[in-house]
């Protein structure tokens, strides 16, 4: 398999990467075959997956705003994936120039990517970490950009499914969140049968694609899902569907795939 000039050194070509599966299903180009022979491969169970991504980038954009409504100007975004238009410094930085944004990734291509995007950009970085491991993230140098003593958005969208119950997603929260001021919100996307329009094993047939990439995907309930944001007291509507998150449009016009899995934020006391 011939390298893409845009491919970082080092990285293996020969097995798919979240972050990239990820890219394919929003039409972007950085992507491998093999990428999208998985994605194409769980697409075959679960048709509607690149709806269901689009819809959390819609959330995610909404959150985005509401924290600036809110005040918060300061954005830790985790798992933040393979840059794409209207991406957390784009809208942030549109509406107030000083906001800041630091990203994290363990995709070398993500990573990559995103630091020749935010190529001059002083008020945005990006950090080549892993949520399981939340103390080393908070000591990286690129965290500097941010003022911990004042209240930051962390976002951890469609990433904390990725975490097997041994890894303590929940510790992992917990650690972020005891880091943070407080007027600090938790803005959260995570996948579920909850709302998925098909039966139940077949959903599960296009999450075993995800454990043969050795990337297994836990599907949690709501009840697990509500666990992530203890410390903080959900906003309105609470934990819903993506789409019924403060839409900009009527919830009912949207694809029946948007809704599934959960969206909701929270704000630390």
């Amino acid at each position: 398999m011939e390298r893409p000039a845009w491919a970082p050194q080092g990285i293996d070509i020969s097995m798919p990467s979240v972050s990239r599966i990820y890219d394919y299903y929003l039409g972007g180009s950085h992507n491998f075959e093999v990428d999208r022979e998985a994605a194409r491969k769980a697409m075959g169970f679960m048709p509607g997956l690149p709806t269901i991504m689009k819809s959390n980038r819609a959330f995610m954009r909404r959150a985005v705003r509401f924290a600036l409504d809110e005040g918060v100007t300061q954005f830790l975004d985790i798992g933040s994936g393979i840059p794409t238009f209207g991406n957390v410094h784009e809208v942030a930085q549109r509406a107030h120039p000083d906001a800041k944004v630091v990203y994290v990734d363990h995709d070398p291509v993500a990573v990559a990517h995103s630091r020749a995007v935010l190529e001059g950009n002083p008020r945005a970085t990006v950090v080549n970490a892993d949520l399981r491991r939340p103390a080393q993230l908070l000591k990286s140098p690129e965290m500097d950009l941010l003022d911990l003593d004042r209240p930051v958005a962390l976002l951890l969208n469609f990433v904390l499914h990725f975490l097997q119950d041994r890894d303590d997603p929940y510790g992992a929260v917990a650690e972020l969140r005891d880091a943070l001021a407080p007027g600090s919100l938790l803005v959260l996307t995570h996948a579920s049968h909850h709302g998925v329009p098909l039966p139940e094993e077949t959903a599960d047939r296009a999450v075993a694609v995800y454990e043969e990439i050795r990337n297994p995907l836990v599907m949690r309930t709501r009840e697990q899902t509500n666990r992530f944001f203890d410390g903080f007291e959900t906003v309105r509507p609470g934990l819903v569907s993506m789409p019924h998150w403060r839409p900009d449009s009527p919830a009912e016009e949207e694809d029946p795939y948007a809704f599934s899995g959960f969206a909701g934020v929270g704000r630390k006391a």
